[in-house]
């Protein structure tokens, strides 16, 4: 054991005194701010390995130490922290902002990274709430959550749409003619909604205004439905908790390693589109309703089994092979979330009433939960963005998410593979994910969510998110199989990569239309389930629910749904095409500009 000064390290001393099992520093090496670095790991493991007490008996030791810890290093100036600016897009989603600046404030107060300045803001932090809003009234409730966290410590910038355009327009003409697609087009007037990629990128411009230190600083992107948070399962359900330290392990990442750009994944709800999660979670509705038909519904409610398998990466998607992850089991238990005494009939009421939710994206039976596997400053070369938690240090910025313009999804992949194929292992992954949540209040019409339309008559539409999805898929997969022969300076042979996106988008048809094949047979099945319900469900009140769920699955993944036929129009295919190629084989010309942009950044920095 060594010896450290009494009156700065009381928690630490007393966890070495009291778990004399933990490692002790190398031999001659008794620096205080290192020595919790080399304990952390030791009660990760023992935090995540416990049942609930001790989850929360370690959590709030672990949380003490890192503030102790930055106590020391704020009395010892041994620090050399980051600086961190965060950006967050939004775009008509109070409910959702305030989560995500809850959840930073959060951080700040449990684990104190960086210290408070002598008026008590946190001084290592500034937010940039980068408007996208249509609505008056989501401007000013977003305009008065910055007010409010800003009250609370928080440096907390409104970079509104009248800042944005007036940055754009303070370009040269030939400049901005050239990162048009990158940064919007959209007319002053119109300057709301551009889409995420356009709005991040855009948000860049901003952060680079306020950077003072390049050096020191470090630009983490969020996405407003997401927060600093992990879910954990535990006897009572799904917690959410505030148990990863995500600036210090992102700090000390980037000092140990030659990287520029760092992503970690998302737990909770899916990132994807329903449209690609019908064809499994129809399955898994149907194993429990198979299993619930036998059950009595008067009788306690029996899905609340502990050990039941979790779903793993990548389950929630029909396609999961595509992108080199196994699905897992055929089927996955739906974990009822009620508290206290209920039955069957109850759990099934909860089920079936939160049913439209899936079209918003929640996945009811495969939501992705943390899965702590070893220290947090492990990383491993990265291949997909995840646009909303990801971090780069100046130089970094050079690597944004293109094709904006296009507003397909799957932007993130997509840029992802065009980084890693130019910087390689500089672009890493870690295992800090971020919780992610679809709806931020029980009213699911209540934020918005560009491609789905809910309409009065219970009707819900995601033809539009269905047609991004698609081709997203396609752009991706086309980048994919391009990188597999060709280098990113090829990209400007139109002819080259018409043959390849043309050879994908026919394989994704094909992929797709046999998950439609699969829907509608699973579909069909349920149809005549609802039909004729086993005795003891005739008449339950929860029925009709299911039986707008299913019409919602018809109407949208049926032979005569819009989307649908979108896609297999062939007008509509060559038009997407010819989009694909154009955005493909102008890249390397908007990364140029948007690099000789950043090489002029010293005008866009005040002070």
């Amino acid at each position: 054991m060594f010896l450290m000064p009494r009156s700065d390290t009381p928690i630490l001393r007393a966890l070495l005194r009291d778990h004399p099992e933990f490692s002790s520093p190398p031999e001659g090496d008794s620096t205080s701010v290192a020595a919790y670095d080399r304990v952390y790991p030791q009660i990760e493991a023992r935090m995540w390995a416990a049942d609930d007490a001790g989850f929360e008996r370690w959590l709030a030791i672990y949380q003490a130490l890192f503030r102790e810890q930055q106590a020391l290093i704020g009395a010892t100036g041994d620090g050399g922290q980051h600086h961190f600016v965060l950006g967050i897009p939004v775009a008509d989603r109070p409910a959702h902002l305030q989560n995500c600046l809850e959840s930073i404030l959060q951080q700040c107060r449990l684990y104190g990274y960086g210290g408070q300045a002598p008026d008590g803001h946190w001084a290592a932090f500034t937010v940039v709430v980068a408007e996208d809003s249509r609505s008056p009234d989501a401007v000013a409730a977003h305009r008065a959550l910055v007010e409010a966290y800003r009250a609370k410590g928080l440096d907390v910038v409104h970079f509104d749409l009248p800042e944005q355009a007036a940055l754009l327009h303070a370009m040269p003409q030939p400049e901005r003619d050239a990162l048009g697609r990158l940064l919007t087009t959209q007319p002053a007037e119109r300057f709301y909604q551009k889409g995420q990629a356009a709005n991040r990128n855009l948000c860049y411009l901003k952060m680079l205004q306020i950077t003072r230190e390049p050096a020191r600083t470090l630009y983490y992107l969020v996405d407003s439905d997401q927060s600093f948070l992990v879910n954990r399962p535990g006897a009572a359900g799904d917690h959410a908790v505030a148990a990863l330290n995500y600036f210090h392990y992102v700090d000390r990442i980037f000092r140990s390693n030659d990287i520029r750009m760092l992503t970690g994944k998302l737990v909770g709800d899916p990132p994807v589109s329903p449209a690609v999660m019908a064809a499994n979670f129809l399955d898994d509705l149907t194993a429990f309703l198979a299993r619930l038909g036998a059950c009595d519904p008067h009788a306690a409610c029996s899905f609340h089994a502990a050990d039941a398998p979790l779903p793993g990466d990548g389950a929630y998607h029909d396609m999961a092979g595509l992108f080199g992850l196994d699905a897992g089991a055929a089927a996955f238990d739906y974990r009822c979330p009620l508290q206290g005494p209920h039955d069957h009939a109850a759990c099934l009421a909860q089920f079936t009433g939160r049913l439209h939710a899936f079209f918003f994206g929640e996945h009811p039976t495969r939501r992705t939960f943390f899965r702590y596997s070893g220290s947090f400053m492990d990383c491993v070369p990265a291949r997909t963005i995840y646009p909303g938690n990801y971090i780069v240090d100046f130089a970094g910025l050079r690597y944004i998410i293109p094709f904006g313009h296009l507003r397909l999804r799957m932007s993130g992949p997509t840029a992802g593979r065009l980084i890693q194929a130019e910087i390689g292992a500089r672009f890493a992954s870690a295992n800090l994910p971020m919780l992610h949540g679809r709806l931020a209040a029980v009213d699911v019409t209540g934020e918005f969510r560009p491609g789905v339309e809910h309409r009065d008559d219970a009707a819900i539409d995601i033809s539009n998110e269905f047609e991004r999805q698609f081709f997203g898929d396609v752009m991706l997969f086309s980048v994919v199989e391009w990188l597999k022969h060709h280098d990113l300076a090829q990209l400007t042979d139109a002819t080259q990569v018409a043959a390849v996106v043309a050879q994908v988008e026919a394989e994704m048809l094909e992929r797709y239309a046999t998950k439609q094949r699969a829907v509608n047979a699973r579909h069909a099945e349920l149809e005549r389930w609802l039909a004729a319900p086993p005795d003891a469900w005739r008449g339950s009140p929860a029925l009709p629910a299911l039986a707008r769920f299913l019409a919602n699955i018809a109407a949208n993944f049926g032979d005569a749904a819009p989307a649908w036929r979108q896609i297999r129009s062939p007008d509509h295919r060559e038009t997407r095409r010819r989009q694909i190629v154009d955005a493909l084989a102008h890249y390397p010309d908007e990364r140029a500009a948007w690099d000789r942009l950043l090489s002029r950044s010293a005008p866009l920095r005040r002070g």
